[in-house]
């Protein structure tokens, strides 16, 4: 009898034993860096071996009227029989995601355990697989480093062996649907991307033009230098203006270069900045190099055997191209995550160069769970992460809790004196002011930038401004548009133009902007200082006359705000004349530690694997791998958004394929510069109206509506809150 899976569109069908040896194939490459090839190679050879039963073959070969079989159970089993638990995670999750491990008493709770305890029906049986599927033997399967009884490193491995059958089971299957492979990972090698960066920063490095170019120049050759040392933990401490971005680069790609690593991966803070962190790098390296991956798109995890559904399991995304940018709520949800399309691109971040940016950032109730994912990164993948920040001790004491193993090394040494060489603003503290009286204060200047907390206020002030010389930026535009505002800002402050910006925190990192005066509602301190740094960003005027006003507003501070913002006035308070100082943004985070860390621990649950972290215990009981409880409890954000796509005549094939189901990896890279995130509750409320269209099995929807959209202000949404920061 010939045994098979994937029903293509033409009535044939793949051989079972060449899906189950093509996707072991891959997946022992994938785990190859972390030293786990011989057992993400048996693995995957067990993985589908549900399908040699009498009812999983009738399954494939009709798969429209057939019951649904369960055929990942089986080659749990195996593993389980093989006293080999890790896999029998993988092989359960590897369609519906990875299961909770449960109790010996479990029986139908959906739990590991209790498809292990399910018994066979006749119809069930799998054991033709061993008439064709032969295991490796006499092998180390997991790696040395990895210990029986410690299930912070043990979950973490399950995931990333997990990543690499998912990655290696959707990519044999996607080329057996084509019947062809199709090219992976398409993009320069990293000598040849190092190559790009050197004839971009060459000119700098030969004529700086002002004594804060030969600081940044001087940050870069620091950086260079860095990339020479071994593999490890690193920090960046640089302040806002010191050309971080472009040296962090520099020194990832001389690092992978040095070190023989496949990829950059670039983790930012916040969505609504992805964009122009990734324009800089798709300058330089161009748009065939890198990928930036945000998406709020969640497509189906099913067990489907239809050529349509298998298309929709292969369109998530896999990091495979050599840069990658990204936000720290996609990247570290991703490492506590349970479902097949979130887990598929871990393995892909072993043996990376990994640049997390503005690090201190990251929410205080998940800083050790996220230190733990980067700790053991470090340690057992191949990893060399960047921690660019500007304050390192609260990183340094949470670290510390994990391994003394990974010290972290400053690239750059000095970092007060450099602080006090970017001294380029005046600070002033204006009080509260009304809208009325913001909107009078800008309209008087000739060049300004405001930034305001929210985009319900920022368009009320974009809307009180003469039409001459205003401009709007928020996160209700797409990147297209938002990156054709900021190029029309810049052109009209180099021709000395009429210039009033009104914009959220979008424009506080990533943009290149250089404003004589900049207003900022207040914020926490980072904020405050990241929008300094749209002052006098070149530093060609004197400090006393680049003014940076801090103003509070009449509007409510958003709860999630409320405790940098008290930390801020704590440190406006104490430190007014020189706020700008590393012992000021040492002591607001440390204020900001105290306060957050109080009321996040109280307010929000951690599943078991978080307490586990929090209080670095190891595996005591059967019942400690719970995944997606795990899942469901570590959110970043508790605010639900959703992807709106903007039509456009450049994009309307897309959006037909988009409308028809046909998805793609390619097709969502493509789609995501069109895209706007907003919140459930107003997407709910367009889609009420007639305004969006829903595409319910991507979760996502596309604008209908087009007058609810401008290039100049973005989508129009009832907006009771909104928060520029997270958005």
């Amino acid at each position: 009898m010939e045994y098979v899976t994937h029903l293509r569109e033409d009535g044939s069908y793949q051989p079972l034993k060449e899906h189950l040896e093509g996707t072991a194939t891959r997946s022992a490459k994938f785990a190859a860096s972390f030293g786990a090839s011989f057992h993400a190679e048996r693995t995957s050879l067990l993985h589908d071996i549900g399908k040699y039963s009498p009812n999983g073959q009738r399954r494939q070969r009709d798969p429209e009227h057939t019951a649904k079989v369960d055929h990942s159970t089986a080659g749990a089993r195996v593993a389980a029989d093989l006293d080999d638990m890790p896999a029998a995670f993988a092989i359960a999750g590897h369609h519906g995601g990875l299961p909770d491990l449960g109790t010996r008493l479990s029986l139908d709770d959906g739990t590991l355990c209790a498809r292990l305890n399910k018994k066979l029906t006749g119809g069930d049986d799998p054991s033709a697989w061993r008439s064709e599927i032969s295991l490796p033997t006499g092998v180390q399967l997991t790696p040395s480093w990895l210990p029986r009884n410690d299930v912070r490193l043990t979950a973490m491995y399950i995931r990333m062996l997990f990543s690499c059958l998912v990655d290696a089971d959707f990519l044999d299957t996607e080329r057996a649907l084509s019947k062809e492979e199709k090219p992976r990972g398409i993009g320069d090698s990293m000598p040849a991307l190092l190559k790009k960066l050197q004839a971009h920063v060459a000119k700098w490095l030969e004529e700086p033009k002002s004594d804060l170019c030969q600081l940044r120049n001087e940050v870069l050759r620091r950086c260079l230098r860095g990339s020479e040392d071994p593999q490890g933990l690193y920090s960046l401490t640089v302040p806002t203006g010191g050309g971080k971005t472009v040296s962090s680069l520099a020194f990832a790609l001389s690092h992978a270069v040095k070190h023989d690593m496949k990829r950059i991966i670039y983790v930012i803070p916040y969505t609504s900045i992805i964009d122009q962190n990734a324009k800089v790098f798709r300058d330089i390296l161009g748009d065939e190099n890198v990928v930036e991956h945000h998406s709020q798109v969640d497509l189906p995890d099913t067990d489907a055997e239809t050529p349509d559904a298998l298309r929709k399991r292969l369109a998530c995304e896999n990091w495979d191209a050599p840069v990658i940018v990204t936000t720290a709520v996609q990247f570290f949800e991703s490492f506590y995550a349970a479902k097949p399309g979130r887990c598929r691109k871990l393995h892909n971040v072993a043996n990376s160069v990994v640049i997390f940016d503005e690090a201190q950032t990251l929410p205080i109730s998940l800083m050790r769970p996220c230190v733990s994912v980067i700790d053991q990164l470090v340690q057992h993948y191949g990893v060399t992460a960047v921690l660019c920040t500007a304050t390192q001790p609260e990183l340094l004491s949470i670290f510390s809790g994990f391994t003394a193993g990974n010290r972290i090394q400053e690239l750059v040494p000095d970092p007060d004196a450099l602080f006090s060489s970017l001294h380029r603003v005046t600070f002033q503290q204006d009080g509260t002011l009304s809208d009325e009286e913001l909107a009078a204060r800008i309209r008087q200047e000739n060049a300004v930038l405001c930034i305001v907390n929210s985009r319900k206020q920022a368009r009320s002030l974009y809307e009180a401004l003469p039409k001459e010389g205003r401009f709007h930026l928020s996160t209700l535009m797409n990147a297209i548009d938002r990156e054709r505002t900021i190029a029309t800002i810049r052109e009209r402050l180099d021709k000395k133009q009429c210039c009033r910006v009104i914009s959220t925190s979008l424009i506080e990192a990533g943009v290149d902007v250089d404003f004589p005066t900049v207003y900022r509602e207040l914020a926490g301190l980072d904020s405050i200082l990241q929008a300094a740094g749209r002052c006098n960003r070149e530093g060609k005027e004197a400090a006393q006359d680049s003014i940076v006003h801090i103003c509070q507003t009449e509007h409510a501070v958003p709860p999630i705000m409320r405790p940098n913002i008290e930390s801020c006035r704590t440190v406006l308070r104490l430190y007014a004349e020189d706020i700008g100082s590393r012992k000021a943004i040492h002591a607001y985070f440390c204020d900001l530690l105290f306060k957050r860390g109080e009321n996040q621990q109280r307010s929000r649950p951690v599943s078991s694997e978080n307490d586990l972290l929090d209080t670095s215990k190891t595996l005591s009981s059967e019942a400690r791998f719970a995944f997606r409880e795990t899942a469901e409890h570590f959110r970043f954000i508790d605010t639900d958004t959703v992807t709106v796509y903007i039509p456009t005549p450049e994009n309307s094939e897309d959006i037909k394929a988009l409308r028809d189901g046909h998805y793609s990896r390619e097709l969502f890279r493509r789609l995501g510069r069109c895209g706007v995130s907003i919140y459930r509750r107003e997407y709910q409320a367009l889609c009420s109206i007639g305004g969006v269209t829903e595409i319910t099995d991507a979760h996502c929807g596309i604008l209908s509506d087009i007058k609810l959209y401008t290039p100049e202000c973005g989508l129009q949404v009832s907006c009771t809150s909104g928060l520029a920061l997270f958005s």
